[in-house]
């Protein structure tokens, strides 16, 4: 039998592979320095069990430098990216020619994690999802032996990209006990499900017969890209992140396709209407050929997006296809209906790069960073609004997933973005979280680890 290093090695290979999307066919594996994480399809077609994360405690980590809308018809390739317009948006505390980074182990024992979450209810638990479709509760530094939900059966796992994805707590969880879970579905296998469950009268059980099935997106044609964050703004709506279907360079064509669900960040009314409600003000809303819940395209796999919560702006990580990894912003003051630009560009490059592109309609990302020494998969993080780490305020800290690599996004004093290299953390990110008090958190995806993010000095 083989060990569970072994297998979970193995695992992490092909999620590398997968996730880093490219224009190969999927399920055939490509070099990581010139692919981008998706998920590579497997032929298997029973549920494995969960494999098990190497025991050891891990080294913590130590700094160390990293490596220096309409569809718009394609016109004549710039001569140089475009900008976004000047701000005047005061520059961050966050000092990065003084500061770093470092990690602190919280947890251990965590199996192959995917998204960690704090359910705000007073209580300092942090809920963990696991790729096979288990939900964990971490408190006062450890793993609780028993789920609070698990459901393996009805979830897809197999490949890189699917499991259980995302989870999500009502804003009112405290009186209402309600949650939300993003998972891939294993019959029809590979439906995109938002669904919702309640907590059981035992606070550290959820109700596994809840279920409230709210959205389901087919998603059979490729294993990859299946999105899978969600998360309530500071509007109290529930926002959904869905890849673009998969394949490589959008293979089915979503990315500019209004009518798809896919390829876009969706936003939903839980609170009314069945099984979920329409924003007013949504951009969209009574507008041929759009789908409603839309609240902005072109979108490539956004793997982690995040709310400021002092100051409601959007931050969107997505992942990037053959060369470029991007981070979107959305100011709190939009009304939505931004278009990102994927498949017509890739961070602020023509995609492919000998294509011609016209900037005209899209918004361009406030950082990208390109593939070098395996980096191949951007992780979205959070704004530090925390009090232990003042050193870290205003600071946007993300990873790259394949390499564990650590970046800043932070305005200088022009108010002109900058972005910054912290550590190599040595280990797989798969998602980042927050606590109630702001404190973040980051999930090891190969050593099974929860981390503290703190500040260090360079």
């Amino acid at each position: 039998m083989l060990s569970h290093r072994f297998v979970t090695l193995v695992a992490l290979l092909a999620l590398a592979l997968s996730a880093c999307g490219s224009n190969a066919t999927p399920g055939v594996s490509t070099p990581v320095a010139t692919t981008r994480p998706s998920t590579a399809t497997t032929a298997a077609s029973t549920q494995p069990a969960a494999t098990s994360v190497p025991s050891a405690t891990p080294v913590a980590p130590t700094a160390t430098a990293l490596p220096p809308t309409p569809t718009v018809a394609p016109t004549a390739r710039p001569t140089s990216p475009p900008t976004r317009q000047p701000t005047t948006a005061a520059p961050t505390s966050f000092n990065p020619t003084t500061t770093t980074i470092r990690l602190e182990p919280v947890a251990s024992g965590l199996r192959i994690p995917t998204d960690v979450v704090s359910a705000k209810d007073g209580s300092g638990r942090l809920f963990v999802s696991e790729k096979a479709g288990t939900i964990r509760i971490v408190s006062n530094g450890q793993v609780q032996p028993t789920p609070f939900l698990d459901i393996t059966p009805i979830v897809r796992a197999n490949e890189s990209e699917r499991g259980l994805l995302g989870l999500a707590f009502h804003p009112k969880y405290k009186e209402n006990g309600f949650f939300f879970v993003y998972y891939t579905a294993a019959n029809p296998i590979g439906d995109l499900v938002i669904a919702r469950y309640k907590v059981s009268a035992d606070p550290n059980a959820a109700d596994p017969n809840s279920a409230t099935e709210l959205l389901r997106v087919k998603h059979d044609q490729a294993s990859n890209h299946n999105g899978g964050n969600l998360m309530f703004g500071p509007d109290g709506y529930l926002y959904i992140g869905m890849g673009d279907g998969g394949g490589g360079g959008d293979t089915f064509g979503n990315s500019q396709n209004p009518n798809a669900l896919l390829a876009k960040l969706l936003r939903i009314d839980v609170n009314n209407g069945t099984p979920y409600g329409i924003p007013k003000d949504n951009p969209f809303v009574n507008k041929q050929g759009f789908r409603p819940e839309i609240w902005a395209w072109g979108l490539r796999n956004p793997w982690r997006f995040s709310f400021d919560r002092a100051t409601g702006d959007l931050y969107i990580a997505d992942v990037g296809q053959n060369i470029y990894e991007e981070v979107d912003f959305q100011p709190a003051s939009s009304k939505g209906g931004e278009n990102y630009g994927w498949n017509k560009w890739e961070g602020m490059h023509c995609y492919p790069e000998s294509a011609q592109c016209d900037p005209t309609g899209f918004v361009m990302p406030i950082g990208e960073y390109a593939h070098r020494s395996g980096d191949c998969s951007i992780t979205g993080g959070y704004v530090y609004r925390g009090k232990e780490q003042p050193a870290l305020t205003d600071a946007y800290i993300f990873a790259d997933y394949c390499t564990g690599h650590f970046r800043a996004l932070s305005r200088d004093a022009s108010g002109a973005w900058r972005l910054t290299d912290l550590i190599n953390a040595q280990t797989p990110i798969s998602s980042f979280g927050e606590d109630e008090q702001g404190e973040i958190y980051a999930l090891g995806y190969g050593d099974g680890m929860l981390y503290r993010v703190a500040a260090a000095q360079k």
